[in-house]
């Protein structure tokens, strides 16, 4: 009888220790949250909302969207690499955090080792605008016009270091032009100097400006900065097609895990990504936002960040960006 309780006790432990096990392996058995390092309302929120939205159908568990604004994405970013790697806090990435590796000189978190890849969300171009009564009608007449006249090109963007400043110098550096680039306090401002004369042209993201473009919006996109032109402005050429060969720039979202989250996590949360970045719908909805949706692989968005780091360093050391 001694020796039968022995089996029959070991048989129950191990049933136990394997129940246990199946619902530790069972992801996601609670609600995700996505830490979003921007405030509620502007493009990375209503991505993320909207991806969210798509994850939490295709893995039936509550995604909940926490934002965490703060400079260089510093609060919500720092937050995620210190949270649990086990794919419940994930991080709303994007070049900004590139950008934030230049512009700081002491992170609280490595964004290449601390972070594990998922997947990118998509891409949003920026677009070389001109008020509508602008003598330009081109990128190329911008060009043509500041390679003849040295200093004379105004181009307005909003503050310095955000990734449109940055697109600007980038932009004087790969056309050779000696241009005044000039920094506003947000995007109204800078429409209100772009429609006043203040700047001759102005860098800024599609989402806050496409309804402005347009007979009765009072803008003109001359060119758009990625390497594609936008769906849903498809006369408007790239800066590439415009004379400035191998400009591009895009800025993007993507999602993150604090490194050391299960692989098969990572998998799970990548297939859900790409399916809805695959999605007509959300598709439709990003677009009219100027967002061209684009899933990833984790190889292909750890790429994708070190290369951008790497860019915009040598864009910020070109400029003369002080490091805070």
């Amino acid at each position: 009888m001694t020796y039968l309780r022995s089996v029959l006790l070991v048989l129950l432990v191990g049933f136990g220790l394997a129940g246990n096990a199946h619902s530790q392996s069972v992801y996601p058995s609670k609600p995700i949250t996505i830490i979003v390092p921007f405030g509620p309302g502007g493009i990375a929120d209503i991505t993320a909302r909207s991806f969210g939205q798509a994850i939490q159908v295709a893995l039936k568990q509550p995604v909940i969207i926490d934002n965490r604004p703060s400079a260089g994405n510093i609060v919500g970013s720092a937050a995620v690499a210190k949270a649990a790697p086990d794919g419940y806090t994930l991080l709303l990435l994007s070049n900004g955090n590139a950008v934030s590796t230049g512009l700081f000189k002491k992170l609280p978190y490595n964004p290449v080792k601390d972070f594990a890849p998922i997947a990118t969300l998509g891409y949003f171009d920026l677009a070389l605008f001109v008020d509508a009564k602008s003598k330009y009608k081109s990128a190329r007449e911008v060009l043509d016009f500041a390679k003849g006249n040295p200093g004379k090109l105004t181009i307005g963007t909003i503050a310095v270091g955000s990734t449109q400043n940055l697109s600007a110098e980038l932009f004087k550096s790969q056309a050779g032009i000696d241009a005044l680039i000039v920094p506003y306090n947000g995007t109204p401002a800078l429409q209100t100097a772009l429609r006043g004369g203040q700047v001759d042209v102005a860098f800024e993201i599609l989402g806050p400006m496409i309804a402005q473009v347009g007979p009765q919006g009072g803008l003109r996109a001359l060119a758009v900065s990625s390497d594609k032109r936008f769906p849903g402005l498809p006369d408007v050429p790239t800066l590439q097609e415009s004379g400035l060969p191998g400009y591009n720039v895009a800025s993007w979202n993507a999602l993150v895990a604090p490194v050391g989250t299960p692989k098969e996590v990572i998998g799970r949360l990548n297939v859900a990504v790409n399916d809805a970045a695959k999605s007509p719908e959300l598709q439709k909805k990003m677009q009219a936002l100027g967002v061209r949706t684009q899933g990833s692989t984790p190889e292909q968005l750890d790429q994708l960040l070190k290369s951008e780091i790497q860019r915009w360093g040598e864009v910020i050391v070109k400029a003369k960006i002080t490091p805070q």
